[in-house]
């Protein structure tokens, strides 16, 4: 059966060619051009994915959001924002968004983070939080919380643990990494995906020549170790 994909977008040429690329990868896909016809569509439809535009006519894409969360549907989310909304990207992911995409966008960027989000839900469910060393990571919100309160961590830093801990034990190559955390159009390389171990192991003071949690496994990868390891 092709997954369902509810695509929630007002501009008419952007919305046709996303509804064609979709159906081209094997979607099965639901347009909804009005913010206010978001969430009946959501209970009609019962959807596998979510692609929701901020800025719509009738609601706002946030509070659609808000709206299915506030009503427990943990339904995967890829919210749109337009090119430099910082707010409104974090908003959304404080408000339970699973991922966002600013426009302009590459389509098979796009196509990627879709997969991924449907891959992470089939093997449901990763954990929603970590606590590793007294630090609090939420992965809904994509925040990280010491004893002396909110650590300086990006969210891309706390994707990434994120990615690790729903497989935790297991070794990730870096591009799956990149692939899930990125999407393949992106500019990321390997060493980004280094750098946001280097801003993890810093904030739980894990000892980079021999850490304990997060560990490198040369030549092919990382990988987070179970509790029983550390």
């Amino acid at each position: 059966m092709k997954p369902l994909l509810l695509l929630v977008e007002d501009e008419p040429a952007l919305a046709r060619g996303l509804a064609d690329n979709f159906r081209d990868e094997g979607y099965d896909v639901r347009l909804v051009t009005r913010g206010d016809e978001a969430v009946d569509a959501v209970r009609d439809h019962r959807p596998q994915v979510m692609v929701l535009d901020i800025l719509l006519p009738g609601r706002s894409g946030l509070d659609v959001l808000q709206d299915l969360r506030s009503a427990g549907d943990r339904l995967p989310i890829l919210m749109l924002t337009a090119k430099g909304d910082v707010v409104d990207r974090v908003v959304g992911l404080e408000m339970g968004a699973d991922d966002y995409l600013p426009k302009p966008f590459a389509v098979r960027e796009l196509l990627a983070r879709v997969r991924a989000l449907l891959r992470r839900a089939e093997d449901k469910a990763g954990p929603s939080e970590i606590t590793i060393r007294g630090v609090r990571f939420d992965f809904r919100s994509l925040t990280a919380t010491g004893r002396r309160g909110r650590l300086d961590l990006t969210p891309h830093d706390i994707f990434v643990l994120k990615v690790l801990a729903e497989r935790r034990g297991e070794v990730i190559p870096r591009i799956d990494i990149v692939e899930e955390v990125c999407g393949l159009d992106s500019e990321a390389t390997l060493r980004t995906v280094d750098n946001h171990v280097v801003a993890l192991r810093r904030a739980i003071g894990d000892d980079p020549r021999r850490p304990r949690w997060l560990l490198t496994v040369k030549g092919a990868g990382y990988r987070l170790a179970r509790e029983d390891e550390a």
